[in-house]
């Protein structure tokens, strides 16, 4: 065999064998031809994540899960190694958190960036979070209701203990006296009512009378209404040229009046002035009276004996 074609075969192998090494990590989610980036997340539980799963930001794969392993401390935690394939920056605070990507069950990581300015670096352990499932939803969202249902049927199974307590001996006759005072208060319904059903055929008439006097007069109001509308003007009228007269001056003048008649009749009552005095002082009133007198005397006088004050002289 010639040197040139053992170098051929042994670089062919060695191509091969790289291909297959590649293509192998390339199927388990590492190209060597693309710059990835290694992350892991710590979950309690991973709800069925597989390898391959793929991992999402927004809705978009960026990459997919490496490996599911557990922890080197046997604590029962789950370490989850995820891979990025696509660059975008991921703070350190973001969380990882597994999901169902379809309603058959499948599940994906989505990434759920955080807001801490420091960028997450390949190596780094981001927050893990599991979504909760749809049993855990449906379990959550039963729980009142079979709390609920359990408290009533409990309460159902009380409420039968209590009749069939009450039907006992003595419930039985207590029933039966309940029963009969029930059918005596209906034949008193019964009776109330034939009454009623009496009374008002009787005063038929007198209920139609009044009620045709109540639409009488409500004819005659309707018929009165231009009248009523007059008067209610009218008052209007009256009011306005109540507020537009000055009664405030008026009634100030009026109380000024009364204020100086006051003060008259108090000066009156205290004797000052004539008219005081005639209403206070008798011996006034006496000395006007003897001058009227003695007036009266020299008039009678005068007229008998005009001579005496008149004397008349002719040239």
């Amino acid at each position: 065999m010639k040197k040139s074609t053992t170098i051929y075969i042994g670089a062919t192998f060695l191509v091969a064998i790289v291909i297959f090494i590649w293509g192998f990590n390339f199927l388990k989610g590492k190209d060597f031809l693309k710059h990835q980036r290694v992350f892991y997340a710590r979950y309690h539980n991973v709800a069925g994540l597989l390898d391959a799963n793929p991992v999402t930001l927004h809705g978009m794969q960026i990459g997919q899960v490496h490996s599911i392993s557990f922890t080197k401390n046997y604590s029962g935690d789950i370490l989850v190694q995820v891979i990025i394939n696509k660059y975008f920056p991921i703070p350190i605070d973001s969380k990882a958190k597994i999901i169902n990507s379809s309603l058959l069950g499948d599940k994906s990581v989505e990434i759920e960036l955080g807001k801490s300015k420091q960028m997450a670096k390949s190596g780094d352990t981001l927050i893990g979070l599991t979504e909760v499932t749809l049993k855990e939803q449906v379990n959550s969202a039963l729980a009142p209701m079979k709390a609920r249902a359990e408290q009533i049927l409990s309460n159902a199974d009380s409420l039968i203990s209590s009749i069939n307590d009450a039907l006992g001996r003595n419930g039985k006759n207590t029933l039966k006296s309940s029963l009969s005072d029930l059918q005596a208060m209906f034949k008193h319904l019964n009776s109330t009512t034939a009454t009623l059903d009496d009374m008002l055929k009787t005063n038929n008439k007198k209920i139609s009378g009044i009620v045709t006097n109540i639409d009488t007069f409500s004819v005659s109001l309707k018929n009165s209404r231009g009248d009523i509308q007059d008067v209610i003007t009218n008052l209007k009228k009256i009011t306005n040229s109540l507020s537009q007269a000055n009664l405030k001056e008026t009634i100030a003048n009026s109380n000024k009046t009364i204020k100086q008649i006051n003060l008259t009749l108090q000066k009156v009552n205290s004797g000052k002035g004539t008219v005081g005095s005639l209403m206070n002082n008798d011996s006034l009133y006496l000395e006007l009276n003897n001058s009227l007198i003695q007036l009266k005397k020299l008039v009678k006088d005068i007229r008998k004996n005009p001579r005496r004050y008149l004397k008349i002289s002719v040239f």
